[in-house]
């Protein structure tokens, strides 16, 4: 039973949803079906450790200036 995170095309409500399988996500506040999923934080949260692309400008990230941080690994 996952929750799904997503945005309704007509109305523009963002809300959180528990999708059964074979069950069609509809919009609490327009009754909507026509819905756009958003990237979920919590599928990259769990046991998975982000590593930015390089931009090749440098070798510090995109979060910040330095060019060495804790962050940054």
């Amino acid at each position: 039973m996952p929750i799904f995170e997503y945005v309704c095309e007509k109305c523009g409500d963002e809300f959180e949803l528990l999708v059964f399988k074979e069950e069609d996500a509809v919009c609490p506040s327009c009754g909507s079906t026509n819905l756009t999923k958003k990237l979920s934080t919590f599928g990259f949260s769990v046991g998975y450790k982000f590593t930015p692309a390089s931009s090749g400008k440098s070798s510090s990230c995109s979060g910040c200036s330095s060019s060495s941080c804790s962050s940054c690994n």
